[in-house]
């Protein structure tokens, strides 16, 4: 999507609705998540790449990773990431804690809101640091 559109639709969602930042930001999370198990293992079965990706798109993984990386967020992620834990999804995980939950919700909604930010470094580091005390 064009940097201008995406800074308008994040303006947007900022104001009215976190939740479908969580959305983009789950899309986000996975395919990086899916880049990194192909990069440590190109010879893996698809059933494999399935298993090891998905430890880290759990909720509970998620809501770790937050957790990480709570630390470094500037101000201005720590607020999205406040809102996003406030926000209310109409469902709820099926192998999840209410708090892994929500946590995991709020890690999504930053994510996305990073990735349409558009500052690449940023969104690439932070993204780096949600699995390194995982690997």
């Amino acid at each position: 999507m064009h940097c201008q559109q995406n800074s308008i639709l994040l303006n947007s969602l900022i104001k009215t609705n976190l939740l479908p930042l969580a959305f983009i930001g789950d899309s986000v999370h996975t395919l990086f998540i899916r880049e990194k198990v192909l990069e440590q293992d190109a010879g893996n079965k698809m059933n494999n790449y399935h298993t090891i990706s998905s430890k880290y798109c759990k909720a509970s993984a998620q809501a770790s990773a937050l957790n990480n990386i709570l630390p470094i967020l500037n101000e201005e992620e720590k607020d999205i990431v406040r809102r996003g834990r406030n926000a209310k999804p109409k469902h709820q995980a099926k192998n999840a804690t209410n708090s892994d939950y929500s946590h995991a919700t709020a890690f999504e909604i930053l994510i996305g809101f990073l990735y349409l930010k558009g500052d690449e470094e940023r969104f690439q580091f932070i993204l780096s640091k949600s699995i390194s005390n995982e690997e």
